[in-house]
């Protein structure tokens, strides 16, 4: 039997005992900072191994419950298979607990049970209706029919009977994705003495096994699984559903941050911009306003942000779902489906949450046809779904996008007549925002460039490619380029890329002392000194010395006679013109020198220069003119 992986969440108000049922149901402290030692609440995320048999393993995850530490009561919910509220007999349903019903239900949680704690400060001839007090409030929320069981966590009364429930609600419900590309959103990054960074977090979906190559996003840093650990304990390989610990390689802890995310696959998206369904609370205290800030919570991140309404300028209650947009002022790796939570920075509320329709949403105008557009893609329309495939992958063939999507031929190929798709060389298919995406990389990465090395002509095509081929495709990524060059963006010589509208130069910073340079060696005439004395003299740096020898050569701004006499293309050029001139069709060492009165010194490497330029031919002692 394959063996299944879950985490379940302990959520409730401040201090009804969610930390002290996670001890008793499973022996460990999850307060471990100092800080929560003392205050008696906890600010981070505790965890601990509840259950395990050849079938079935169970973690347990006890998010914060006071109102400041909301955030990591987020990040702790999002990512686990069945939650247990906790709901002290003595206050019941609290405040902070229906925020937090609130948010299980944004997140999509749908298997619940509750732990109703502290039975011993209540009678027990009142306790049938604490449960009543308890379940009335619960209504028409994810746990109005949930099973519940009175416990007391000291007397370790309704200990068993919980752990028994949970174990059996879990043994009857769907793991999840194991077999997908693995992604585990960061929660906690700390260092282990010897050992180095260590991050941690539920595996959402796929798994992962030590020395596997990973990378953290959005930032991009290449890392590899060194040591994995399961409920503390060493481990091979992790499993979508278990909270796992990884060593990671080739990073500091400073460089990764709750939020980030680990992936096996670049395919995931990394955006600012999501379509979302949106769904808000039923008593907000503050109107919502179009494009007004708001704190996002997708994953472990907290990202701060605008909505965007297509359909209205402001919003206090709806209680059906919303089609608007999210603008992130930082990037977030996501995916359609996923679940996110909406809070206003100040004052400080819940707004609402829902789940993302489009990880890379488009700027739309404001009206009803982008709402009925919204809505064609909530449904998951055909054309949704091969959209969805493409940013996946980037480019599939037909064959691939048929297995992906589950179309038959003969519709997916009318479907893929649509404008937004678009044919690679006959083969591949791919989207327009795709290539517009590989364009605008493209454009930094050339604009990058050419601020870095002003005098080149432009950067290597090979190389270019080679930069984005982590993220897309090499026939992708080659069509781009050669549409920018039909469109006249980029430019290619020879096998150099460049922004049509640059122009290599001498960066003005040394402009002056180039100048100088060139004037001395027009002055100098044809007895020029050796050239790196020329470059002494202006205080040329040895940074650019390189291209700026290039960049004259190629602009016949100075002509190399060999490796230590370069002449002013002026001066060579009057010196050619000279010469031709003044002897026949064909000429010897002596008339020349006799012509232009240099020694040998020069004379030698001058006509030299004119047989590789392709101005003259030797033929034995003789030199033939060509041009």
């Amino acid at each position: 039997m394959e063996k299944r992986f879950f985490t379940i969440g302990m959520a409730g108000h401040i201090d009804h005992g969610k930390t002290t049922l996670t001890k008793a149901l499973t022996n460990v402290d999850t307060d471990r900072l100092k800080e929560e030692k003392e205050r008696k609440i906890s600010i981070e995320l505790g965890f601990a191994p509840l259950y395990e048999d050849e079938g079935l393993q169970i973690s347990v995850i006890d998010v914060p419950g006071h109102e400041r530490f909301i955030r990591q009561m987020i990040a702790g919910v999002a990512g686990i298979d069945l939650v247990v509220l906790v709901v002290a007999a003595d206050e019941g349903v609290m405040p902070q607990t229906k925020e937090h019903l609130d948010i299980l239900g944004f997140l999509g949680i749908k298997s619940g049970i509750v732990a109703i704690t502290k039975m011993d400060k209540v009678d027990e001839e009142f306790s049938e209706l604490v449960k009543d007090d308890i379940y009335e409030e619960l209504s028409g929320t994810v746990f109005e029919n949930s099973p519940y069981v009175l416990v007391d966590s000291l007397s370790k009364k309704g200990i068993e009977e919980l752990k028994s429930l949970i174990i059996s609600t879990l043994e009857q419900q769907h793991m999840r994705d194991a077999k997908g590309p693995f992604r585990l959103p960061i929660d906690q990054v700390f260092t282990v003495k010897g050992q180095g960074t260590v991050v941690r977090g539920t595996v959402y979906e796929g798994s992962v096994e030590e020395g596997q190559v990973l990378t953290i996003m959005p930032k991009g840093i290449e890392v590899r699984a060194r040591q994995l650990q399961v409920h503390h304990q060493p481990a091979k390989k992790a499993f979508a559903g278990q909270r796992a610990a990884i060593n990671v390689s080739n990073v500091a802890k400073e460089e990764i941050e709750r939020g980030d995310v680990l992936v096996s696959s670049e395919h995931f998206n990394v955006t600012r911009t999501l379509d979302v369904a949106l769904k808000i609370v039923e008593d907000l205290d503050y109107m919502v306003k179009q494009r007004m800030p708001i704190k996002c919570h997708i994953g472990t991140a907290e990202v701060m942000g605008r909505i965007v309404f297509f359909d209205r300028n402001e919003l206090k209650e709806d209680s059906g779902e919303i089609l608007c947009q999210l603008r992130l002022e930082e990037e977030i790796v996501t995916k359609r489906g996923d679940r996110f939570i909406l809070r206003r920075p100040s004052p400080q509320e819940t707004i609402g949450g829902g789940w993302v329709i489009d990880p890379k949403g488009e700027k739309y105008r404001f009206g009803n046809k982008t709402i009925e557009e919204l809505s064609k893609k909530k449904e998951g329309s055909p054309i949704d779904r091969i959209t969805a495939a493409l940013i996946e992958s980037k480019s599939l063939s037909l064959d691939e996008l048929i297995k992906r999507t589950s179309i038959d031929r003969e519709e997916i190929e009318s479907f893929l007549q649509e404008p937004v798709f678009v044919l690679l060389s006959g083969k591949e298919y791919t989207l327009h925002a795709i290539l517009n995406d590989v364009e605008e990389e493209l454009f930094d990465r050339l604009t990058d460039y050419h601020n870095q090395y002003q005098l080149r002509n432009g950067l290597n095509k090979a190389e270019l490619i080679q930069g984005l081929n982590k993220s897309y495709p090499k026939q992708l990524i080659e069509f781009v380029i050669e549409e920018g060059i039909k469109k006249n963006l980029f430019s290619r010589k020879d096998q150099y890329v460049s922004l049509t509208q640059f122009d290599p130069h001498v960066p003005p910073s040394w402009q002056k002392r180039a100048e100088n340079l060139l004037e001395s060696l027009r002055k100098d005439g044809l007895q020029v000194k050796y050239f790196n004395d020329y470059i002494k003299n202006a205080g040329i740096p040895d940074s650019i010395l390189e291209d700026l020898r290039r960049f004259w050569i190629e602009r016949e701004m100075i002509v190399p006679l060999d490796e230590t006499f370069y002449y002013h293309g002026a001066i060579f050029k009057a010196a050619v013109e000279k010469l031709q001139s003044e002897t026949e069709s064909e000429f010897d060492v002596g008339k020349a020198k006799d012509v232009l009165g240099l020694s040998r010194k020069y004379m030698i490497p001058f006509l030299e220069r004119l047989d590789l330029n392709g101005l003259t031919k030797r033929v034995e002692n003789i030199r033939v003119w060509i041009k």
